[in-house]
């Protein structure tokens, strides 16, 4: 495939819901209580997906590392369609200087990826992020089709009790962390915490994220911003 005309730009709710149901493992785009920030990828004019930052369902995020709620976010979504030119690490590192630009007190992102879908981060190690280890996951909730963090499902649906038998409990994964340090001080300070990378499951995510999505091309995806 030839070189693709990128473009990195700000996405609209719409566009960001869109590609994570379609084009996401989780079928959702996260919801969370906190400000949450989605930036999309065009190629030659299409649309192709988005990058979405948040804290995730802990707004304490960067506490271990010293920094404030307005310092570190998590990475929570790569949401791309399965047929795009560009490599996932590369639409990934531009999104990462986009926020990074916007955001300029923004010094650290962290990111997981989950074993219990066969992923091992190959695109965290493509982009030269920093792994930190093995952590254990939160348990989640199955609801309408959907995985929700409890503290989301309540917020969504106040009078909805989790022992409606609609509920379904989903056991916690482990997950590979990653980090990536936005500028030379918190590198510094975070290297220490440096582990080998690990190795690839048969089922990871490849760098073109085919093993991962379950989507598929439409022709009604969102279209390029004018």
């Amino acid at each position: 495939m030839g070189k693709a005309d990128l473009r990195i730009d700000w996405a609209t709710h719409e566009a960001a819901k869109y590609a994570c149901e379609n084009w996401h493992y989780s079928r959702c785009l996260p919801s969370s209580l906190q400000k949450r920030v989605a930036i999309g990828a065009w190629e030659n004019g299409s649309f192709i997906g988005v990058v979405v930052f948040g804290h995730g369902a802990n707004p304490q995020i960067g506490s271990p590392y010293g920094l404030t709620i307005h310092e570190c976010v998590e990475l929570t979504r790569v949401a791309l369609k399965p047929s795009h030119n560009t490599p996932v690490s590369r639409i990934v590192r531009f999104a990462l200087m986009f926020l990074s630009k916007s955001q300029k007190k923004l010094r650290l992102v962290v990111s997981y990826a989950d074993q219990a879908q066969g992923h091992h981060g190959g695109i965290y190690q493509a982009g030269n992020w920093i792994y930190q280890g093995s952590m254990k996951g939160v348990p989640s909730l199955r609801y309408k089709g959907k995985i929700w963090h409890a503290k989301a499902l309540r917020t969504s649906f106040p009078s909805l009790k989790h022992s409606d038998p609609a509920v379904q409990k989903v056991p916690a994964g482990d997950k590979h962390k990653y980090l990536m340090p936005l500028d030379d001080d918190m590198r510094a300070r975070i290297l220490p915490l440096a582990k080998p990378y690990p190795k690839r499951a048969k089922q990871a995510m490849t760098d073109d994220q085919s093993a991962q999505r379950q989507g598929s091309t439409d022709p009604h995806a969102p279209k390029a911003l004018t």
